[in-house]
């Protein structure tokens, strides 16, 4: 993996976290404060953000991921915010984004392994 790609992953997994920690003792009842839905669905499209910048090499090479939805979800906040149902950012940000970490952790971890080989 290039380094360039290393970066944004690093980047998506830190801002899963954030939002993982961020999101601790909420319910789907708090996006309705205005400010928290802003953030968490801001998250998302930082985290797709970041993915859609991985290269196709990278992308087809960790097909664990759902690159395609988390890009995807990233457009769709952006440009149809005025849409998007807070029932699937929550979800997104409670399941998903969970999902995403675990695997992020499994590819950093074997990627940190073989450049220290």
């Amino acid at each position: 993996m290039n380094e360039r790609d290393r970066v944004r992953l690093l980047d998506m997994l830190d801002e899963s976290r954030k939002l993982q920690t961020a999101l601790e003792g909420k319910t789907r009842a708090d996006l309705g404060d205005y400010l928290t839905a802003n953030g968490v669905r801001h998250a998302i499209a930082l985290i797709g953000e970041a993915a859609s910048q991985v290269s196709d090499e990278t992308r087809q090479q960790y097909t664990n991921i759902e690159w395609k939805d988390i890009i995807g979800m990233r457009n769709f906040v952006i440009h149809h915010y005025h849409r998007v149902s807070l029932d699937v950012v929550w979800d997104t940000a409670t399941q998903s984004v969970s999902k995403l970490i675990v695997e992020l952790d499994i590819i950093l971890a074997a990627s940190d392994r073989k450049s220290g080989e």
